[in-house]
């Protein structure tokens, strides 16, 4: 099981995870929010396709409406 950091925090998903997972996992799919993996964006075309890995290093922000 790879072991990566979200946000801070240490998670270990099972082998061959993608983005897309992860994001159903934390009960975030269909939200605003942007996914950056190691210092790069994630763009929203490509989080079923893109694989997590050991070490990998996630910062997932979700946008907030107001005024």
């Amino acid at each position: 099981m790879p072991q990566l950091t979200v946000n801070g925090e240490t998670r270990q998903l099972p082998e061959g995870s993608t983005v897309l997972q992860l994001l159903e996992q934390l009960q975030l799919v269909g939200k605003r929010l942007a996914v950056e993996r190691n210092g790069d964006i994630v763009p929203r075309s490509a989080h079923a396709t893109t694989l997590l890995l050991e070490g990998d290093a996630l910062e997932i922000v979700v946008a907030v409406g107001g005024g």
